[in-house]
């Protein structure tokens, strides 16, 4: 028999709601079977703990006195440049920002130690951030310099929003060539000499719930800590990829756009992050409540990581030309044996996800759920799933005409 939303709530309220988390529900199932797991299981808690480059955080500082416009100005938070293309006192910071004396690439590998990830999780460990600015002044707001210290409790607003995370399945990366190469998947040794991943396989949010029949816009979430919400897919959501015939991607796919208040956030669960010769990320910690409405979505949360499979593929060549195709599949149970089979080669494997991490946050939600601390919500609005006819396409490059007279 089918339940609502509404009902499972009457019963987190209640204190009566069972929640168990994805990995206990497997067994759980197991035992008691799939009917009458779905009739005693009110939610699966799901949880994820890794690097997601396209995460940042827009503010309202407030007014100075003289009052001065930021936007359009040069501002940074411990000399990290932020966003300013909005009203006087509002401004973005991106998780991958850097400062503008960095050196990058220019001393090969960069090292990338500082960026608006750090910012972001000084800000919500509590710490003062140095905010200095240069406005070129309006009758409005007259003031052209500000140099001071300020903390996230003495914002107006701080809101922590992330345009991609919770990547539903990702590429194995490996190299083919003959050299070290650094990548957003870490330090690929040359020959195939590691391989590395980044999913928490059976445990990741989307991979419970494949087709977003529970997710969407307006979910409430565990975020970086706190409270946050889905406010859409996020950005290269690609939910028409080849699939298992229980539904799950075997490659990278859905996506998902989520906010919350960045004050109520913990700097345990959004991490900065460095990867030597690429950049600076944010690590970012989500957990999902699937709940339990029927036996389809019961036996989604089931999947496994045998059941889950990925690409493999060559970031030395393939992945940076955009040639498609991979040198294989492997499933995630074959990751974290530690080793798989690459072109006849065994290849150690290693996890930039945190599966103890994604554990303990599917945890957390669970014990939430228990306490009625959290409660669920209904989207007011599906995620785009298969049949919405959505299309991941890349950019066509076009020749730029010289105008007449040039």
């Amino acid at each position: 028999m089918a339940k609502t939303i509404e009902e499972i709530n009457e019963k987190i309220k209640k204190g009566k709601g069972l929640a168990l988390t994805a990995e206990e529900i497997i067994d759980y199932t197991a035992e008691k079977g799939v009917k009458k797991a779905a009739q005693e299981v009110d939610v699966v808690t799901t949880g994820t703990f890794g690097p997601m480059c396209s995460s940042g955080a827009y503010f309202n500082v407030g007014h100075t006195k003289p009052r001065i416009k930021l936007g359009g100005g040069k501002v940074y938070l411990n000399d990290v440049p932020v966003y300013t293309g909005f009203a006087a006192v509002d401004f973005f910071l991106g998780a991958t920002a850097m400062p503008d004396d960095d050196p990058k690439n220019k001393l090969y590998p960069g090292k990338f130690t500082y960026g608006g990830a750090y910012v972001l999780e000084e800000l919500v460990a509590g710490k003062d951030v140095r905010l200095t600015a240069i406005a070129y002044g309006t009758d409005c707001y007259s003031r052209k310099t500000l140099d001071t210290y300020i903390s996230l409790k003495e914002m107006n607003e701080a809101v922590l929003f992330n345009m991609r995370n919770a990547y539903q399945n990702y590429n194995v990366a490996v190299n083919l060539s003959n050299q070290v190469i650094y990548t957003y998947m870490g330090v690929l040794q040359p020959k195939l000499g590691n391989a590395n991943y980044c999913s928490a396989g059976q445990l990741s949010p989307l991979l419970n719930d494949p087709f977003y029949k529970t997710i969407g816009i307006g979910t409430r979430i565990f975020l970086g800590g706190g409270i946050g919400y889905v406010v859409g897919c996020g950005t290269q959501h690609n939910p028409n990829v080849k699939r298992t015939e229980k539904g799950v991607p075997k490659m990278t796919a859905g996506t998902l756009a989520v906010k919350g208040d960045l004050k109520m956030m913990s700097p345990k669960w959004l991490r900065g992050a460095s990867f030597t010769g690429y950049g600076v990320t944010l690590t970012v910690g989500i957990g999902i409540p699937i709940p339990v409405l029927d036996e389809e979505i019961l036996e989604y949360t089931m999947v496994r990581d045998e059941d889950i499979w990925t690409q493999v593929v060559d970031y030395s060549e393939a992945y940076p030309q955009s040639i498609p195709g991979s040198l294989g599949e492997v499933n995630y149970k074959q990751l974290k044996s530690g080793k798989l089979v690459v072109q006849g080669k065994e290849v150690p494997t290693s996890g930039f996800s945190s599966y103890l991490k994604a554990r303990e946050i599917a945890q957390i939600l669970k014990e939430w759920i228990e306490v009625g601390k959290f409660l669920l919500t209904t989207p007011v609005e599906p995620i785009p799933s298969v049949d919405s006819g959505i299309v991941f396409k890349p950019l066509r490059e076009r020749p730029i005409k010289k105008k007449r007279g040039n």
